[in-house]
């Protein structure tokens, strides 16, 4: 079974009730920035791209791969989404996937999942897509991967660093512990990070290189969708084979001696990826892995399709 599949998740109790406020205002406020770029831009032909984006990235980072020292990572995804749909789309990709994680299977507070998209999300999706475009431009393929591996693996170090100041500001842990912890841990998770950013783009590159070119009208399709998704359920059944090792955060927690402040969530539906009647089995994370990908991929879609930029 899986511990929790994110390194990055914060459960309430690991920051103040200020910085958790604070971090809610600026995710809401990009967000709604996010929702109305969307909304005046996005094409009709790429709905199905951000459904199936979604449930790869919840997917795949219910994959823990394990790294040096007994921890465990995984895939973020946000560079990935934000590469691949554009940082407004990409954006409101990753909310759409941490709120499914925190609302439906527990995974990181409620009242700290406005740092947790924040981290996760804004910042990943910000600095990948910036980064990649300001290296890859016209560039040879090698040169585009390689700028998104580099892309990739600086968004996970960017979103460590911001959850380090705000367990230092929340006066959970202090800098000097903080900082060096949680970026030695996840700059080897980044290293991970990069690895799947730049498989999964070298086989769009092979599959579907029109995705990846904003100019082209072709945005998606029905097919490539089916394909998608089944690509994101075939990596759910791979789920319970995943390190079972603490995640990022959780490794550092222990060893700085901040763990016990974890506070359980007020209510379970899927908590910790298992579906409580299928009690702790590969059969119940495979089965919570599917109706995560299902929910995380509809709630995109019919937000999109709402938001589609009228003719």
């Amino acid at each position: 079974m899986l511990y929790s599949p994110t390194p990055l998740h914060i459960p309430d109790g690991f920051l103040s009730l200020v910085v958790s406020l604070i971090c809610w205002i600026i995710s809401a406020l990009i967000v709604a920035a996010a929702v109305s770029r969307v909304n005046r831009s996005l094409d009709e032909r790429k709905i199905p791209l951000m459904g199936v984006m979604a449930a790869f990235i919840f997917a795949a980072q219910m994959i823990n791969f394990p790294v040096a020292g007994g921890t465990s990572g995984h895939l973020l995804g946000g560079a990935l989404a934000a590469i691949m749909l554009g940082p407004w789309a990409g954006i409101l990709t990753m909310t759409a996937v941490i709120a499914v994680q925190g609302l439906l299977f527990q995974d990181g507070g409620l009242l700290t999942m406005g740092a947790n998209i924040l981290n996760m999300g804004l910042i990943t999706a910000a600095i990948g897509y910036g980064f990649y475009r300001l290296v890859s431009g016209r560039s040879s393929k090698t040169v585009k991967l390689s700028a998104a591996g580099i892309a990739a693996w600086l968004s996970v170090m960017a979103a460590a660093f911001l959850a380090s100041l705000q367990l230092w500001l929340s006066g959970t842990s202090p800098l000097r512990v903080v900082i060096p912890a949680m970026l030695g841990v996840h700059a080897l998770i980044g290293l991970g990070e990069a690895l799947i950013t730049v498989f999964a783009l070298g086989f769009i590159f092979q599959t579907r290189p029109d995705l990846l070119d904003e100019t082209q009208a072709d945005k998606g399709g029905k097919t490539w969708a089916y394909v998608g998704g089944a690509i994101a359920l075939f990596v759910v059944l791979l789920s319970p084979f995943a390190s079972a090792d603490p995640d990022g955060l959780e490794r550092v927690a222990e060893d700085s001696g901040f763990l016990h402040a974890a506070q359980s969530a007020p209510y379970q539906i899927i908590p910790d990826y298992a579906v409580p009647f299928l009690g702790q089995t590969a059969l119940s994370t495979i089965a919570a892995g599917a109706a995560g990908v299902v929910v995380v991929a509809a709630i995109v879609v019919l937000v999109a399709r709402g938001l589609k930029a009228k003719p």
